[in-house]
């Protein structure tokens, strides 16, 4: 079946009609503005992966917190300790992103 689908791409049987419109660039609802690629600041990538990291993080954070009341009749301190290693890490990112300035738009 694959490969009966494969022949009949390669012998193209749909109706080729090409047509400037079919050809033209359409994004958002807009014409493009220019037809190259432009650069942006670096900063925004590194502000978005930061936002991931952190957005990760609060996923990861409610449903610890909804279920550490179920949790912490049998496995307490060790919950506890295992979230408490968890923020310290992204909290040291956080602080090695500060320092690196990262978070600074200047």
């Amino acid at each position: 079946m694959l490969l009966m689908s494969w022949m009949l791409s390669i012998m193209k049987i749909r109706p080729q009609k090409p047509s400037l419109i079919k050809q033209a660039i359409y994004e958002c609802g807009f014409e493009t503005l220019s037809g190259r690629w432009s650069q942006f600041n670096f900063r925004f990538y590194a502000f978005a992966l930061i936002f991931v990291v952190f957005d990760v993080e609060v996923v990861f954070l409610f449903p610890w917190a909804a279920s550490f009341g179920v949790m912490s009749a049998t496995f307490g301190a060790f919950v506890l300790l295992e979230m408490l290693v968890f923020v310290g890490i992204l909290v040291v990112g956080w602080l090695y992103a500060w320092r690196k300035g990262a978070l600074e738009w200047s």
